[in-house]
């Protein structure tokens, strides 16, 4: 990835604080915090260490001058700017670095990060749906939401920002809702969606016709995994026909 594109789509990133009261520039703190979340940070304090343990590589590329900011600073700058914009130019970004080619599989997954509830402004807690790469392993793409619940909503904002032809999506069971299916049909993809029990009518349709008690003593090629994830082991089967 080029780190001078990176540079160069977050500049144009407007800021809207008083100029004269500004120790730390706009671009320096999204440059070290879109290298932090790259990096797995969810935090904001983990955002402030990734810069402390860097700072040197960081100066390389960035006015570094006055040091780190500390993480309410980064909370404070990252939750005013233009999220739009901010989600516009990442996307462009990411999309200028990694070409998606035919037969990706593209997991779209929401994700609430740590740390970013706001009690001082009655702010809840940031919920981003994001777009990843299987293969790449990397974010195509990002929307942020006020809420878990929006992720309806917002789902298939992020499919409209995307190339997604010939591609396999994957969702979980929020996003196993008719428009969503459609909207990715019209973008001449496929998808792979969860069904759970808030789906009556389908949820009874696939207990009618694949039994688990059958399917797991099946006679033909299949094969099957297990893990524990969220507190539950699950276990999921492939058969062939």
């Amino acid at each position: 990835m080029s780190i001078q594109s990176l540079l160069d789509y977050i500049s144009v990133i407007p800021d809207i604080r008083q100029q004269g009261k500004v120790k730390h520039k706009l671009s320096a703190i999204l440059f070290l915090t879109v290298c932090a979340v790259i990096a797995g940070a969810d935090e904001w304090q983990e955002i402030e260490d990734f810069g402390h343990e860097r700072l040197e590589w960081l100066k390389k590329y960035g006015d570094f001058d006055n040091g780190i900011p500390v993480d309410d600073t980064i909370a404070r700058v990252v939750s005013n700017i233009d999220s739009l914009a901010f989600e516009k130019m990442f996307i462009e970004w990411m999309q200028e670095c990694h070409e998606i080619t035919d037969g990706e599989i593209i997991a779209i997954d929401g994700k609430t990060i740590r740390g970013s509830f706001d009690k001082g402004k009655r702010k809840g807690a940031i919920h981003m749906v994001s777009a990843f790469s299987n293969e790449n392993g990397v974010v195509l793409g990002q929307v942020k939401t006020e809420a878990k619940s929006n992720e309806i909503t917002a789902i298939p904002e992020l499919l409209n920002l995307l190339y997604l032809k010939k591609n396999l999506i994957t969702i979980d069971a929020m996003g196993c809702q008719k428009d969503i299916a459609s909207k990715i049909k019209d973008k001449k993809a496929d998808y792979l969606l969860a069904v759970k029990g808030n789906q009556g009518k389908l949820h009874h349709a696939f207990e009618e016709k694949f039994p688990v008690n059958v399917f797991s003593n099946y006679k033909g090629d299949s094969f099957s995994t297990q893990e524990i994830s969220h507190g539950r082991k699950e276990t999921r089967f492939a058969y062939c026909q």
